[in-house]
């Protein structure tokens, strides 16, 4: 592959910082826990189901000890010392706390040791069911196998999961590798996670359970008769961040769309709440197999493409220090950015290009995401075919692996199934057109592309080191991201952060760091052995 000539003493300066940023706030985020974390314990234990008025039962575990002040203990403890004591599942427990027949406090006090013992077992129990779906995703890949390069992916979002599942269907035999559904306009903003499947939703489609495990069999069923792996993504971003991974975990998602940086900005999330939230389930994301995509394409829609991109490059060498501590490896680390600038600007396309070849080199190991033309579509689906062509050329030529497809009829309509199948036949034939391209080219020492890229990194080196200064919180209340500021106790969920109490724990943290790591030293030794053209163990 064709390189730009980057200075790589700044590059490792601007990759430190970051590590440095992110350390300084988990240090801070790991003081507290926050109720979709516990709920989240609670769902891993196998808590699931509503009660008479439809609350989800975790909701109900940790309204429950919320409302006596005791959740800084975890939910865990408490879940523990009842199950031994009155010898009930927490199933079981959370069914009868819903009746009020059960009041986790009153029950007989038992050896924390003992209760420590009940955890583990559980904990052991639960990751045995995600590290199973796990394998299967692997054994799928092993006996279809997966193309090196990009992968397609295309969007359904109807509002009701049996018609997504029709439009996936057909998107999947049409040729598109990852199928993303769109989770209905303002889920992210609530507390609970709805039950069931649904069959109403804006702009989406309801995240639950029930929708995942329908699409996830529809997915599988389809790709059992086209021979292919399809890939299923959806959001575990928002208030529920970590218990929508857990439910991915559970039904074999493949991709979630991950980043607190996002809630915080576009969502108005509180920073504190969605940091801590975003900890675990990158934890939880990092044992399934779950490639995350992070949300710096998002950025580029409130601020210029041209102006800004700098933003996009310091947010993804955070994104990457956080999912790193959070015990992702490097190849389920899908940063995010975008083909966004305006396309009346001279040289645009030199620029983007620059950019995504700048992110391609910088982060070698990370499946990018990289995002199609939106903000300036207008309506005309000529014009905006061309452009979703010169994304797309850039896409194979800087060898993005996570290829979201631009549509033609962005900025009129929902795509229509032949909307889509337009899309994928142009990424098809550029990625045939331009197979070797990437390869086959210099870029021109000086030139315009290699300038663009070091003053872009110049001043995302600039940036981070100012945010390690002064602060990832102060940076975010200032407005330094996206131009948008955000009150370090406001936003949304802030009554959701808890203090842990001295003798808190968390079960699942030092497994599902041990199935990561595990997972991912197979993942390199199966690629080794592929590359050697071996069978796969």
């Amino acid at each position: 592959m064709a390189t730009l000539r980057l200075d790589w003493e700044k590059v490792e300066q601007a990759r430190e910082a970051a590590r440095q940023i992110a350390e300084d706030t988990n240090a801070y985020t790991q003081q507290f826990t926050t109720t979709t974390v516990e709920r989240s314990i609670c769902r891993l234990l196998g808590i699931d189901g509503v009660d008479l008025m439809g609350v989800p039962l975790p909701n109900v575990v940790v309204d429950h000890l919320s409302s006596r002040q005791l959740l800084g203990h975890g939910a865990t403890y408490w879940l523990g010392q009842a199950a031994i004591s009155l010898g009930k599942e927490p199933q079981e427990l959370a069914e009868a706390i819903a009746k009020g027949e059960v009041d986790l406090t009153q029950t007989e006090p038992v050896d924390p040791f003992e209760i420590q013992l009940w955890a583990e077992k559980k904990a052991d129990e639960a990751l045995s069911k995600i590290h199973h779906n796990r394998l299967i995703r692997e054994e799928k890949l092993r006996e279809y196998g997966d193309h090196s390069g990009p992968l397609l992916y295309v969007i359904v979002a109807t509002g009701n999961i049996y018609e997504d599942i029709i439009q996936a269907k057909a998107a999947a035999k049409q040729g598109a590798d990852v199928i993303a559904v769109i989770r209905t306009t303002g889920q992210s903003l609530l507390d609970y996670v709805p039950y069931g499947a649904t069959t109403e939703g804006f702009g989406g489609t309801m995240a639950t359970q029930e929708n995942f495990r329908l699409m996830r069999e529809a997915l599988d069923e389809t790709g059992e008769e086209l021979g292919r792996y399809i890939r299923l993504c959806n959001y575990c971003s928002g208030l529920c961040m970590p218990e929508i991974a857990v439910m991915g975990a559970l039904e074999r998602l493949d991709v979630m769309l991950n980043d607190a940086l996002y809630g915080i900005l576009f969502r108005d999330i509180n920073m504190q709440r969605t940091l801590i939230d975003q900890s675990f389930s990158r934890l939880i994301n990092a044992a399934a197999g779950v490639i995350i995509n992070t949300g710096e394409d998002n950025y580029l829609t409130t601020s210029d493409a041209y102006e800004e991109a700098h933003t996009v490059l310091a947010s993804q060498f955070i994104n990457e220090q956080f999912a790193l501590l959070a015990g992702l490896p490097e190849e389920q680390i899908g940063l995010g950015h975008a083909f966004e600038m305006n396309p009346e600007l001279k040289n645009a396309f030199l620029y983007e290009f620059a950019q995504a070849q700048m992110a391609r080199q910088i982060f070698p190991n990370a499946p990018l995401k990289y995002m199609p033309p939106t903000k300036f579509k207008t309506g005309d689906i000529f014009k905006g075919y061309v452009q979703d062509t010169l994304f797309n050329i850039v896409t194979v030529t800087s060898h993005q692996r996570i290829h979201l497809l631009g549509m033609l009829t962005e900025a009129i309509h929902t795509p229509f199934i032949a909307d889509r199948a337009l899309a994928i036949d142009n990424a098809r034939y550029i990625a045939t057109s331009f197979a070797d391209f990437g390869s086959d080219i210099e870029f021109r020492e000086g030139g315009i592309m290699e300038q663009r890229a070091n003053e872009v990194l110049d001043l995302a080196l600039d940036l981070l080191q100012g945010i390690h200064k002064d602060g990832l919180f102060r940076t975010l209340e200032e407005g330094r991201f996206a131009s948008v500021k955000r009150p370090f106790e406001g936003g949304k969920g802030l009554s959701g952060v808890v203090s842990k109490e001295d003798h808190y724990f968390n079960p699942f943290i030092p497994l599902l760091l041990e199935e990561a790591q595990s997972g991912s030293k197979r993942y390199h030794l199966n690629k080794i052995q592929s590359e050697q053209g071996e069978k796969y163990e």
